[in-house]
């Protein structure tokens, strides 16, 4: 048994109490009001409270899974708005929906390798969640954005970012957004938009990919959070 990182959790619980105001919860008890949804692909590297400096309760919605995916499949085969971004839109007023790819993504990575070859993850479950990013990759390698003069590091960035575009148009569409602004974000840690660890660099806002229409959108003080490795 891992006995030790169980008391670890603990102890970092302690230390999250400890932190807590004495009130913070006070209004947020039986009820949710967060501004934004964040959709971000899980991995360790990716705090979404972390890059968002989000420090307390009801400010962030968060959902995460790999390949950060806006998009379910029903039994019928409907393809919709994943639950965990839609319940936020329609039920606790949240207005604002953040799909947060980011550099070196494993579950991009493993869609890539299994188009390539056909070779796919053991694991059920994530195979599952792998064959759901298969067409959008199967799309961006007929873009030459993504493919032209790239050694299949570039190639897997691109493919990050390309699938952040898709998943934004998806919901974007979805009559379960209607109203919201839906943003597209690659967190990165690897220096492919620029030399700032842990930047969130948007890519995409509401459809619109254009560098200088997004800066125009974010204003002169955060203009370096704009950035884009496809051409628009």
């Amino acid at each position: 048994m891992t006995r030790e990182i169980l008391t670890e959790l603990l102890d970092r619980n302690d230390d999250h109490v400890a932190a807590l105001d004495r009130d913070v919860f006070a209004d947020k008890r039986d009820v949710q009001r967060p501004p934004v949804v964040s959709v971000c692909c899980s991995d360790s590297r990716v705090s979404q409270e972390g890059m968002w400096s989000v420090d307390g309760p009801g400010y962030l919605f968060t959902a995460g899974n790999i390949g950060n995916r806006v998009i379910d499949v029903t039994a019928t085969g409907e393809r919709v708005l994943e639950g965990s971004a839609a319940y936020p839109l329609g039920h606790t007023e949240t207005n604002v929906l953040a799909v947060v790819g980011h550099t070196g993504c494993g579950a991009v990575g493993a869609a890539l390798q299994a188009v390539r070859t056909g070779e796919y993850p053991d694991e059920a479950g994530v195979r599952a969640d792998v064959e759901e990013l298969v067409p959008i990759v199967e799309e961006g390698l007929s873009d030459p954005a993504v493919t032209e003069g790239s050694d299949d590091v570039t190639v897997r960035n691109r493919l990050v970012e390309y699938n952040v575009h898709e998943q934004v148009a998806f919901a974007s569409g979805s009559p379960d957004a209607a109203g919201a602004d839906v943003y597209g974000f690659v967190y990165d840690f690897h220096g492919e938009y620029g030399d700032r660890d842990g930047a969130a660099y948007l890519v995409n806002a509401n459809g619109e990919r254009d560098a200088d229409a997004l800066r125009e959108l974010v204003g002169d003080d955060r203009a370096d959070h704009v950035g884009g490795l496809l051409a628009n």
